[in-house]
């Protein structure tokens, strides 16, 4: 059955959302959008959502961004949709030929994220799109990974936003787009 109504498939959405508590660890509420996946209701409201965003907000865009590695599940999807191509974000040491790379800072240790060095031309119109935004360490490295390429960063956008982690203050100046807020 076809869900036609923004709220209709927002509620679709959040319904798919599964909590598992005290996972990856104890404290920790996690938020699996697996079951998104296995319902093809679901996943087309997720993309038409995504999609009804970009063109009112960025009609511009030239190339969705996704970053490793739920960010390759639903970027495709909404590239394809809109007639653009997909870039890959990955984490260090995973891509071939030559890359370009930003370190950033994780709780404990650092991390870094790379992309093809032809990937993203200067200047070009990008979006970047992952499952969740927690504390924002790794969308943000993927911006300043896209600034590093000249590319035009025009937002990000998230299935999930943990609003008390607050990732969003560390996307500024970039703009964040969220489906759901925990």
């Amino acid at each position: 059955m076809a869900v036609h109504t923004r709220e209709a498939k927002l509620d679709l959405v959040t319904k798919h959302i599964k909590p598992f508590p005290d996972f990856p660890s104890k404290g920790i509420l996690f938020r699996d959008i697996c079951p998104i996946l296995k319902d093809p209701g679901a996943l087309t409201a997720v993309i038409d959502l995504f999609e009804e965003h970009v063109r009112q907000t960025h009609p511009q865009v030239e190339l969705i961004v996704g970053l490793d590695a739920r960010g390759f599940l639903f970027g495709p999807l909404l590239a394809q949709r809109l007639g653009v191509g997909f870039v890959l974000v990955r984490k260090k040491g995973k891509l071939p030929g030559p890359t370009v790379s930003v370190a950033y800072k994780l709780e404990y240790g650092e991390a870094e994220v790379e992309v093809q060095e032809d990937a993203v031309a200067p200047g070009e119109k990008v979006l970047l799109i992952d499952d969740l935004l927690a504390t924002g360490g790794t969308l943000c490295a993927a911006c300043e990974l896209m600034k590093k390429q000249n590319a035009e960063v025009m937002g990000c956008m998230v299935i999930i936003e943990l609003k008390e982690l607050n990732g969003v203050e560390k996307l500024k100046p970039n703009t964040l787009f969220s489906l759901v807020q925990y």
